[in-house]
């Protein structure tokens, strides 16, 4: 996530061409390190200016927010000054990750006067910062004292200016002598040595900046992100330079590209300019920089809280499976010892044969082994009989035997609660929310791995398939668990519907309706492709699927839910990008 002087350039632009020359009309404060300006322009806009530590933004947003009955003290300030004031600029200063909004409006005098509104976006030091015309501060979000930071107090009556506590060069202005000496003296790894000596380089486009400058020379292959930048060599350094000019150009000129980076639908990066070192993800592209920022943050929010809420759920099969594999492998190994059961019970009987030339006392004897034709060597214990021996060889046998018969029994019951707890584990990785849990810790209860709390009152189930409607208009169901798996394939589905799952790995049922007709090849395969993608094999270029007509499918007796057989099938082989099936709300 890389909110740097790049992204705030970007923004920068657009707020100049959406509020410059707006007038402010309401000034709410939600929440305690939240703003939400509403300007009149040609048309209303609204600025949403967020200093919180964990998530500083500012973008445009059509959204309102209910504000507190009173307001804080901070938001009434700013009624007062700026209240009904006009934006007259929108400024940032280098690259860094400050936007300057300059004020004008009337004071009680009816003079008019300027003010100026600072928003710096700095991480756990982000700040909104209100000044008056020679940069004294009035007020801020945050009061900064020197107990707090020695570099720079944030209180009234102080002068505003940017600390320089980084020393780090200006990247819109710095010579490619003055790049080279920087990166020369570095000892970091070259894409660190970027971000931590320019101004509004983040990692993320530090890598981008290497990647880009080795796909210009792939032969320069001593040109790599991790590499210590004072090791790196002149021509690589030029070629470097001349990337970084080419980007700084752009943002000079105000070319931007907004995108968000996919991988499948979880949203990973954005960056306000095109980064081609995704290039095996999905780069969405978008007009505006604050529609990216609305979006990315909404859709990093759906998946940051549910990994929060389904964690213990996590937890808890995570611990079951380390259980019960390692209770496997061990099975596995004790299985293995007994493979040398038959040979015992043919020396058994190679001695009741044989065994009457055997002289008392002797340690071994040879004999042909008549399944094999072959002549073997029998160790002996020389103070017992051969008899004796014999006998003792057929115990050896039976025992490895009966345990053999046991383990064979317990190594499938352990193996068959791996392939539920995974089934569980893949159930969790695809749940969006919390109505999605509900079913998966039910089915945990059920098999007590979470231990019921007796005749609670029991949740209601909101959670429902994904729907999918194909390219040729057929209606395809993917379940998000095993009990809604149970439920497409012998409760929803009849007997001409197809079946879809990914073969020998944890995986949804998907059903097609078919509604009476014949299925078009391309409804298969985008069929196959969510079975890929809902399943184990998610990100592979290659899964294996099974498909057969519901009819086919069976369900095993006392089988846990998701579980069902089948015996005759057809196959694929296909990739698990679902990108351009459309997705619908509902069953």
């Amino acid at each position: 996530m890389a909110f740097d002087g790049i992204v705030v350039s970007a923004l920068v632009k657009e707020l100049k061409e959406h509020l410059e020359g707006g007038r402010i009309n309401k000034i709410a404060q939600p929440e305690k390190d939240e703003l939400l300006f509403t300007v009149k322009q040609a048309a209303q806009e609204r600025l949403l200016i967020c200093a919180g530590a964990s998530l500083p933004l500012v973008y445009l947003t059509q959204e309102n927010k209910l504000s507190p009955l009173t307001a804080p003290n901070f938001c009434m300030l700013l009624r007062k000054h700026i209240g009904g004031g006009r934006i007259i600029s929108v400024t940032q200063p280098g690259l860094e990750r400050i936007i300057r909004f300059e004020i004008s409006h009337l004071n009680d005098l009816g003079d008019l006067c300027r003010k100026f509104l600072i928003v710096e976006l700095m991480g756990k030091h982000s700040n909104v910062i209100f000044c008056d015309d020679t940069d004294k501060i009035i007020d801020s979000m945050k009061h900064i004292s020197n107990q707090v930071s020695s570099v720079r107090e944030v209180l009234p009556g102080r002068q505003y200016f940017i600390p320089d506590t980084m020393q780090k060069k200006d990247p819109l202005a710095i010579s490619e002598q003055e790049f080279n000496q920087v990166l020369k003296d570095s000892p970091l790894p070259l894409s660190k040595a970027l971000y931590s000596s320019f101004t509004g380089i983040s990692p993320v486009i530090a890598k981008e900046l290497c990647y880009r400058a080795f796909e210009a020379q792939p032969q320069h292959l001593d040109l790599e992100e991790n590499q210590p930048a004072n090791e790196v060599s002149q021509e690589a350094l030029s070629l470097l330079y001349t990337q970084l000019s080419f980007l700084m150009q752009e943002v000079k000129a105000g070319q931007f590209s907004p995108v968000i980076i996919h991988r499948k639908r979880e949203p990973v990066e954005f960056s306000a300019v095109f980064l081609h070192q995704y290039g095996d993800l999905t780069v969405d592209s978008h007009d505006s920089i604050s529609e990216v920022l609305q979006e990315y943050y909404a859709e990093k929010s759906v998946y940051t809280r549910i990994r929060q809420k389904s964690f213990d759920l996590r937890r808890i099969v995570q611990t079951a499976l380390e259980r019960n594999r390692k209770k496997y492998d061990l099975q596995l190994r004790q299985m293995k010892d007994t493979e040398k059961r038959d040979k015992y019970k043919v020396y058994g009987e190679l001695i009741h044969t044989y065994g009457h030339g055997v002289e008392e006392g002797s340690e071994s004897f040879s004999a042909l082994n008549y399944y094999t034709n072959e002549t073997i060597r029998i160790p002996l214990e020389s103070r017992l009989t051969p008899m004796e021996n014999a006998k003792k060889y057929f115990e050896r046998y039976n025992k490895m035997k009966r345990t053999y018969e046991a383990l064979s029994e317990l190594t499938k019951t352990v193996h068959d609660e791996i392939t539920h707890l995974e089934s569980i584990a893949a159930a969790l990785d695809i749940a969006l929310s919390e109505e999605d849990l509900v079913q998966i810790k039910a089915e945990l209860t059920a098999y007590g791995y979470i231990k019921s709390k007796g005749h609670g009152k029991k949740e209601k189930i909101k959670s429902k398939p994904f729907h999918y409607i194909s390219t040729d208009g057929f209606h395809m169901y993917v379940g998000k668990n095993n009990f809604q798996n149970d439920e497409l394939t012998f409760s929803f589905a009849n007997g001409e519907d197809w079946w879809f799952h990914a073969k020998g790995i944890p995986g949804s049922h998907v059903i097609v309706k078919t509604a009476g007709k014949e299925l078009p090849d391309g409804v298969f395969e985008e069929a196959g492709r969510l079975a890929a993608y809902y399943s184990k094999g998610r990100g592979s270029d290659k899964v294996e699927i099974d498909y057969v007509l519901r009819k086919e499918i069976k369900k095993p007796k006392a089988s846990p839910p998701g579980f069902v057989v089948y015996y005759t099938n057809y196959s694929m082989t296909i990739d698990s990008d679902v990108t351009g099936i459309e997705q619908v709300e509902g069953v």
